[in-house]
């Protein structure tokens, strides 16, 4: 097999290469992954290439503030409801996980009525699952001689295969589980296929238990998304116990898992930290390979069928913030891998961090969309991350759209931390937020107001490059400034969205900073027995008295220094790699815009009225139609709403409330000739639509 050679700007990525293919292609013919025909929402993302854009078309700008309020779903009766979850839209249901049993529902998508519930029985590795309530959806697909089919992976790491018409656990699919209560049919125990001819497993003195899963001193496992269905195979990703919460290096691998979609057989198995005679083995020093582990696969999956490849973004190793266990640059970690659905083979990789000891994981599913790059068509991926990039990557090749830089990055400081020396920076598409803190970046209203902030930021040491290193608890330098932190940038409380017509993607950002320190793991309160792994990391994040200074008060007179906003949605022209529009998420609350307005420093200043409105920290959920982009925010007298946004401009051009402020997993889609959008709620769903799609009186629910 021929393979691109591996430069340093591009040293990450293994390819197979399709470059002649190009050359000979057609002009580029915009196209959308299957899973939205018929005005359905048959995956988490709308569709497998994760766009989160419906073809529906009925609501226009002109039409939006008619939206009405056409159904709730209270999901109170399940406990509390999933925080990350949107419905899938199969024709006649609806279907999701709530709760942190995380139960399947299917509901009526003209009522909200509840059709049916599955729910597993219980386990301790159920208990012990720190993801119970992040299932984000359920995996979809019409499965010869089986019609209609809903797969779930659980809490507990079993896989389900349910009849989407009844909730029942399929016939003759799957391997009986030997667990109490458990159907004999219809799920897979996949800890057994996780653990099978697992070095640490392999030497554990004692039987498997399946009520019971990894022993806890070797490792853990759950689920914090649902599989994804590729032609005939059903593939499972994973996820680890929180990196920022652990102080021991041992953990088992989140090997990537298939399993044929009729009958629920195990097909294949992806080692995402490679053992001996494999691609990317050399970069474990240490014989880490052998007894760490994470790497874990915890966001959503994306598609492209008429590949045949899925697309698998993962974790940091074991833990976070350190890494000196671990030498090395460390694939699979923190990269975006190509995988044929089929046989599992690895057609090509990309690492975006080398040595991740920074959490900078990538909670964002890999973006697919077709492009017009130079006259040239392109099978895009491009990927939003924590650390405010937007990689863009041929998704055939792997190999950058637009170069791709290894710069110089800061050396730890830290006792036995082998960092790498340089990290990918893409040349192209800038970022969408800020990275780091510079001089640049303070508010210049007026050069007296400038100069005042650059004193406040030299005084309190706020300034900081990208990829800071973490700092030991008692160093002179404090502890080192993290911007964006691990719960900004692009994260898992918002999502993309793309108009894969146009090319254009939609990216939700928090403008955050953090804290990092280190102390003795050891010594650590967040150890504890529940702890997974037996021995101690030398370093581990620093909790408790002196780990973090007070707040610093990074204002002027009350004036932010640092140009906002301070949560955005940004809009790529992804044919041109190029930003077409930033706006505010939301509306800054306001008091806050009355502060700035009404400043003593800013009266009879001319300033750009846009400084007024910061908007909201926190990520919008999104999702584009043909004639809106549509997000979810809080207005500035703090009322929850949904927004409709043009997409050529960004321009706000409609506003309706909402029953309660929204969460992660907004669709739309079409139902009985209407355009229907279904916002997730703190305690549920809510449903909404032109008058014209409400239930008639006697399908009220």
């Amino acid at each position: 097999m021929n393979r691109f050679p591996r430069p340093r700007s591009f040293r990450s990525a293994g390819l197979v290469p399709v470059l002649a293919a190009l050359l000979l292609a057609p002009a580029a013919t915009r196209a959308q992954g299957p899973g939205v025909e018929d005005g359905r929402w048959s995956y988490l993302g709308g569709d497998a290439w994760h766009t989160r854009y419906t073809p529906a078309a009925e609501i226009t700008r002109d039409n939006f503030d008619e939206l009405t309020l056409l159904w709730r779903f209270d999901a109170a009766s399940f406990g509390p409801s999933t925080s990350r979850a949107t419905p899938s839209y199969v024709g006649d249901k609806l279907i999701t996980v709530t709760g942190e049993r995380r139960h399947v529902i299917a509901l009526d998508p003209k009522t909200g009525e509840l059709l049916w519930s599955f729910t597993e029985p219980n386990t301790h590795r159920y208990e012990y699952s720190m993801r119970k309530g992040y299932g984000k959806g359920v995996a979809y697909a019409e499965v010869p001689g089986r019609g209609g089919v809903v797969f779930i992976s659980t809490p507990g790491f079993f896989l389900w295969a349910l009849d989407a018409d009844t909730g029942q656990p399929l016939a003759d699919w799957g391997q009986p589980i030997a667990i109490p209560g458990f159907s004999r049919t219809g799920g897979v125990d996949m800890v057994a296929d996780l653990i099978r001819g697992w070095g640490p497993w392999e030497a554990w003195d004692g039987r498997y238990d399946p009520y019971m899963g990894i022993p806890q001193a070797i490792g853990y496992i759950t689920s914090s998304s649902p599989p994804i269905v590729v032609n005939e195979t059903i593939v499972v990703g994973n996820s680890a116990e929180q990196g920022y919460n652990q102080t021991r290096v041992e953990n088992v691998p989140g090997d990537i898992l298939a399993y044929d979609a009729a009958t629920g057989d195990f097909k294949w198995k992806f080692h995402v930290i490679p053992r001996p005679g494999e691609v990317g083995h050399e970069t474990w020093e240490n014989d880490a390979w052998e007894w760490t582990g994470d790497v874990s696969s915890w966001a959503p999956m994306t598609a492209d069928p008429e590949l045949g490849l899925v697309y698998v973004v993962t974790n940091g190793a074991t833990i976070d913030y350190y890494g000196g266990h671990h030498p090395g640059d460390n694939l699979f970690s923190t990269s975006v891998i190509a995988l044929d659905a089929d046989t599992g083979e690895r057609r090509w990789h990309y690492q975006f961090i080398h040595h991740d000891i920074w959490n900078y994981d990538t909670p964002q599913p890999p973006m697919l969309l077709d492009v017009v790059v130079d006259g040239r068509p392109v099978k895009g991926l491009f990927q939003a991350t924590k650390q405010a990039f937007l990689y863009a990557l041929n998704r055939e090749t792997g190999e950058p759209i637009w170069p791709i830089e290894e710069r110089p990055v800061p050396a730890s400081t830290v006792p036995g931390e082998q960092l790498s020396p340089t990290q990918p920076f893409p040349t192209k598409p800038p970022p969408f937020d800020l990275q780091g803190r510079n001089e640049s970046m303070l508010i210049d209203y007026t050069p007296e107001i400038h100069e005042r902030a650059l004193q406040v930021a030299r005084e309190n040491d706020l300034f900081a490059p990208l990829f800071d290193p973490p700092t030991v608890m008692g160093d002179p330098a404090g502890p080192a400034w993290q911007c964006p932190s691990g719960g900004g940038g692009a994260n898992i409380f918002g999502n993309v969205a793309a108009d894969p017509a146009a090319g254009v993607m939609f990216v939700p950002s928090s403008n955050r900073c953090g804290r990092l320190s280190l102390m003795p793991a050891s010594e650590s309160p967040l150890d504890s027995p529940a702890q997974t792994g037996r021995t101690y990391s030398e370093w581990s994040n620093a909790v408790g008295r002196g780990a973090r200074p007070q707040r610093i008060d990074q204002t002027v007179d009350g004036l932010p220094i640092w140009k906002g906003p301070a949560g955005r949605i940004v809009a790529y022209d992804l044919n041109r790699g190029e930003i077409k529009w930033t706006i505010p998420h939301g509306d800054a609350p306001q008091e806050e815009q009355d502060l700035i307005r009404n400043h003593p420093l800013l009266q009879g200043v001319e300033v750009d009225a846009a400084i007024y409105n910061r908007g909201r920290g926190g990520q919008a959920t999104l999702v584009a139609s043909p004639n809106l982009l549509f997000a979810t925010g809080v207005a500035a007298d703090n009322t929850p709403s949904l927004f409709a946004i043009d997409k050529e401009t960004g321009e706000r051009v409609g506003a309706i409330e909402l029953p309660s402020l929204p969460r992660y997993g907004m669709s739309s889609w079409e139902h009985d000739g209407h355009q229907v959008i279904l916002v997730q709620l703190a305690d549920g769903l809510a449903a909404f639509g032109l008058p014209a799609a409400l239930p008639a009186a006697g399908d009220a629910h």
